[in-house]
Order: structure tokens, then sequence, then C-alpha cells
């Protein structure tokens, strides 16, 4: 039987922030944002034959530390960032076949903005858009927008589903052979192929139709990277490949089973839905090197910018933590806040267990690893990467792949996974030595 290939992304979010700026052979000449870096990174990925380059994103500056942002400015902790719409269209005249993920909050925009945008975009790049939906938790990105408190965890989710459904219904409000451009007769498209979409909900109401010409895959990718059981519904609804968090092997087995069982109650077939799980990487020629390149992790930032990432990421102030305390406590307060428990706090909770009680000395040990991922970042020769790489590809159910990234330094590490990584991945059978189509809808089902 052959082996199914996997898909490989790359997640560029991190490569300017948290000190991975200054370390060694990073971005030399250049400093962020000037767009030939982004250019740069989009001709390695792919030459790499890489599916996706991919950015998460956030529109607030970092303030929940101590109630203030001096501490997220000072060390460049999720900040500073741009708008990312403009360097994907750079990226994308650079290149011919590797696709862009750009991040979209449902929270706070509306979907006829959105779906206009994103079939613009998808055919600057000849189908090769992602747009990858969040539901917004930090409240500094709610107080850009004029809100003073987040909303209700459910209630963000339940207007993402609602934003995607009219996103699909102004998507397919014009067939994809509206358009004529008849030039013996003068007719521009023909009136039949278009419909109102006369969406009246909860949230959102649109009298469509969308006035643009059909997106050239259809319509764009989604992408959505919900891991609460809420959230995981809310990627049923919505995704057309999920990102998943870079977390412990058991919580990704189980995410994928109730991935499964969410896509089984909507009528929808698993096998069609890839999880795309993010994985901090570090691939050089010899263990010992990868090894000693991943260590240079633990020097990047001090622990003033651990404090301003961990409470930025929760949406909780971890200055405010008591001497001691257990981690159902910590749990318990931060859902009170309607902050998110999700990723950091949750893994802790799975190692140690929920009961177990912590030092504040000790909580911030394990935040300095968890915010330069250094415990969660692979690090090797191509073989090593490899074996483990089909090892969570199969254990997790050979759908989908692996959002690269979180790499150390840029591009010198892009350029392992492009030139090291994936000759051994293609030597295995399990990556493609070829782009066969030219929409990223099309390379994301091809494995």
């Amino acid at each position: 039987m052959a082996k199914r290939r996997m898909h490989l992304g790359f997640d560029f979010s991190y490569s300017h922030m948290g000190g991975r700026w200054r370390m060694p052979g990073a971005w030399p000449g250049h400093t962020f944002p000037d767009v030939a870096m982004f250019e740069e990174m989009a001709r390695i990925a792919e030459r790499g034959l890489l599916d996706i380059v991919f950015s998460g994103d956030g529109t607030g500056v970092p303030d929940t530390w101590r109630g203030s942002r001096d501490a997220a400015v000072e060390w460049g902790m999720n900040w500073p960032r741009q708008d990312l719409t403009p360097y994907a269209v750079a990226m994308a005249r650079v290149t011919k076949h590797v696709g862009y993920g750009l991040t979209f909050s449902s929270t706070f925009l509306h979907p006829y903005y959105c779906a206009r945008l994103l079939n613009s975009l998808d055919h600057i790049t000849g189908g090769r858009i992602a747009m990858n939906l969040v539901a917004s938790t930090r409240l500094s990105d709610h107080a850009n927008y004029g809100h003073d408190e987040l909303p209700d965890h459910n209630a963000r989710y339940d207007r993402m589903e609602e934003f995607t459904d009219v996103l699909r219904l102004l998507w397919d409000s014009v067939d994809p052979d509206a358009m004529l451009w008849d030039r013996a007769t003068g007719r521009v498209g023909d009136p039949a192929k278009l419909r109102d979409v006369r969406h009246a909900g909860r949230f959102f109401k649109v009298t469509g139709p969308l006035n643009t010409p059909p997106s050239p895959q259809g319509r764009p990718v989604l992408i959505q990277a919900g891991g609460s059981p809420r959230g995981i519904r809310a990627s049923a609804h919505v995704a057309d490949h999920v990102f998943g968090g870079d977390m412990d092997l058991s919580l990704q087995v189980r995410q994928r089973a109730a991935l499964d069982e969410a896509l089984r109650a909507i009528g929808r077939d698993p096998e069609q839905v890839g999880i795309l799980w993010q994985t901090p990487i570090v691939v050089a020629e010899t263990e010992r090197e990868a090894l000693a390149r991943r260590d240079l992790l633990l020097t990047s930032i001090p622990p003033e910018a651990v404090g301003a990432y961990l409470s930025y990421n929760a949406g909780y102030d971890f200055s405010t933590l008591p001497a001691r305390f257990t981690l159902q406590e910590l749990h318990a307060e931060i859902i009170a806040g309607q902050a998110s428990p999700m990723g950091f706090l949750k893994e802790l909770s799975v190692r140690l267990g929920e009961d177990a009680e912590l030092t504040r000395e000790e909580f911030f040990e394990h935040g300095l690893r968890e915010a330069t991922v250094y415990d969660r970042t692979l690090a090797g020769s191509p073989a090593q990467l490899a074996d483990r790489l089909e090892e969570l590809f199969e254990a997790t159910g050979s759908r989908g792949g692996f959002m690269l990234g979180h790499t150390v330094a840029m591009p010198p590490d892009l350029v392992g996974i492009a030139d090291l990584l994936v000759p051994e991945l293609q030597r295995r059978g399990r990556f493609r030595r070829e782009y066969r189509y030219h929409t990223l809808k099309e390379n994301l089902a091809d494995s």
C-alpha cells in the first residue's frame, strides 16, 4: 500500500519577534518589515515545494502584563506586526505555486468585506490564498474595535460560524461561468448566473450578491484553529483544513478524534479534512548542530518578556500570581475572567496534573520554555526529524501534515527545511517531488 504524503506549511508569525530577530544569521542586512525579507522567504519555501506560507496575526499591542504595554514593546513580544495582505501580494508576484495563509478575525470584521478582499487576493495569486479565521480572545484587540470587555467564549464561535456561512453564500452567489467578456456582443456577464444572498441572522444581515468575478479556486481555502470543545465544533463547521496546536501527542490524538466525531455529526467526511500541526523545528546536518541552535532560544528574552508573552496569550495578568497555587485554581480564575486557558496552561495541567501545586518561580521557569517554544522545538538531523514527523503523522491519522515554524533564525532555518528535510521526506515517499496543480486547494488535496 502506498504511503500517504504529508503536507508542509511554514508559519513565519514569530520570526521577527521574541528575540529571534537577533539570533546568529537572522536576516543580515534587513530589518522588519522590509518586503525583501518576505520575498526571499517565499522563494525559499517554493524551492522546498511547500504547500503554504502562513502567518497568524493580532491587532493590539500586548498590555495584559502589569496592565502595561511597556514590556511587550521593549522586548518585541507579539509586537510589532503589519497587515500582511499587501505582503502576500508581493510574495505571490515572485512565486508561482506556493500558497499564502492570512489571518482574519470573525470577531471584528464583516463577512462581505472579507469575501470581497479574499476573492481579489485569490485572483492576484492565481488561486493560492487561504483565510485563517480566528475568534479573538485578547482584550487589547477588542479595545481597538471599541469593545470594553470580551464577549462570551461560545458567542465568539457562534459569530464565526455565521460569518463562515455568509462567506460561502457570497462566494457561491456568482457562478463560475458568470463572466462572458464577449467582445463581439459587448456582454460582460450573464445576469442569470448571479443570486441574492438575503441573509438575516443573529450577527449579520447581508443582501448580496458579491460584485466580483468568481474566485479561481471557487472560493479561497478556509483554515481554523479551535482547540477547545466548542472550538473543535467550530472547526468542523468552518474549516477545509485545521491548524492544530504544537502540544503533546496524546492531546493531538484526542483532538483528531474529537474533530472526526464533530465532522461526522454534521455529515462531513473526516478523510477530507486534514490537520496541519504547528511544529517548531530546527534541522541541521547533525543532531549536535541542531541542538546547539535550539539552545540559543533560552538566551533570546529576559523574564519580563516571558510574563508579557504568557499574559497576552491567556488574556490574564500572570504578574498577580500568589506565591503558591494549584493549576486547577488558576484555570478556574482564568475561565471566570472570560480569558483562554488553552495552550500553555492546558498542556501544563496534562503534564503535571490539575492538582499540581507550583510556586510563582516554578511557573515562570516553565513559562520561559513556553515563550521560547524550547521544549516543543524538534531539533535534529534530517533523518531524525523525518522519523519523528512520520511517527506523528501516522499517530494522528495520516491526514494533513505540519505547519513548520518558530525557527531560531530566518532565513537559515527555512533553508534547512527546504534543502535538508524536504529531500529526506521525498526519499521516503512522504512528500511531493513537484507541484502538480495550480491552486492551493488542489495542492492541499493531493496526497
